[in-house]
């Protein structure tokens, strides 16, 4: 398992849900929930470099048949950006069904869905987050695919 703290996140189309791991890459925790706009891509950045990660792993929306969704290519846009604005490697990794597991978690802490939008989308970072930090430790290998910042011509 490689040492290093990541940020896991989860990109929505009005919100930005945002974990963290520790440095030993075996514990996500949530970090915050950041309106999606202009600006939004300077925050992530700006918490990956305030909690010093070493990497990015974003959440990358794909229908159960394995399709792509309309938010599919949202997602990569979004990891992309992060991947040409930040020398930190970013991987997009597979997130079915994790914002369905957070509503539910939710909902089994006693959170109904009006009070829980403002956290939901961290607990679904969390939740892609972990899955990440699972797979790496079972697999021995980095999860996901990396994403390559766009070349300029």
């Amino acid at each position: 398992m490689r040492s290093g703290t990541r940020l896991g996140i989860d990109v929505g189309k009005v919100r930005v849900g945002v974990a963290r791991s520790d440095p030993h890459g075996m514990l996500a925790t949530p970090v915050e929930t950041v309106q999606r706009a202009d600006k939004s891509l300077k925050r992530v950045l700006a918490l990956a470099e305030e909690h010093n990660a070493v990497e990015l792993v974003v959440g990358l929306p794909i229908a159960l048949s394995g399709r792509d969704t309309a938010s599919t290519g949202d997602a990569r846009d979004f990891a992309r950006q992060l991947a040409e604005g930040s020398p930190l490697p970013v991987r997009l990794v597979d997130e079915r069904m994790t914002t369905m597991t957070a509503q539910s978690a939710l909902r089994a802490s006693g959170r109904n869905s009006k009070n829980s939008r403002s956290v939901v989308d961290q607990v679904a970072a969390v939740i892609i987050l972990q899955h990440a930090l699972d797979f790496e430790r079972s697999a021995g290998r980095p999860p996901g695919e990396l994403v390559e910042p766009t070349k300029e011509p």
